[in-house]
């Protein structure tokens, strides 16, 4: 079954369309989190960041470079959040690879400060040596 964003590329649901090329789609998200809230999405559909193609992630990242771009000269916005979720955990709920470019201005409560960790110097190193063994 056809995601909701595959809908919007084959046209089955209208969408506020910004960019279009051969491989992505840009558009305004339709419950935006700040005013310029866009989703960049590849036109085939791949559930998350796992699935992508590395020549169509490296599409999709162009064209959120020229999305960022307009939307920094057009809104002029204090800074600029680009988020890609994968997985229910991580908060994604449309299952077609999404990253949101959000603009930011100060003190707009959009996202709340991280919750972060403090793992020892031991701890970092066996993590690092963990993933350079696969990477």
């Amino acid at each position: 079954m056809p995601s909701l964003f595959s809908k919007i590329v084959s046209g089955e649901i209208p969408a506020v369309k910004i960019y279009e090329d051969d491989h992505t789609l840009a558009f305004l998200d339709i419950a935006p989190a700040s005013r310029g809230h866009t989703l960049v999405i590849p036109k085939d559909e791949y559930a998350d960041l796992y699935a992508m193609p590395p020549e169509l992630l490296a599409d999709v990242s162009t064209t959120v470079q020229k999305v960022a771009l307009a939307l920094r000269d057009t809104l002029a916005p204090d800074g600029m959040n680009i988020v890609q979720n994968n997985g229910s955990a991580a908060g994604q709920t449309v299952f077609h690879y999404h990253v949101h470019v959000i603009p930011r201005w100060e003190g707009d409560g959009v996202f709340g400060a991280w919750r972060t960790q403090q793992p020892g110097q031991d701890e970092l190193r066996a993590l690092a040596e963990q993933l350079r063994a696969i990477l």
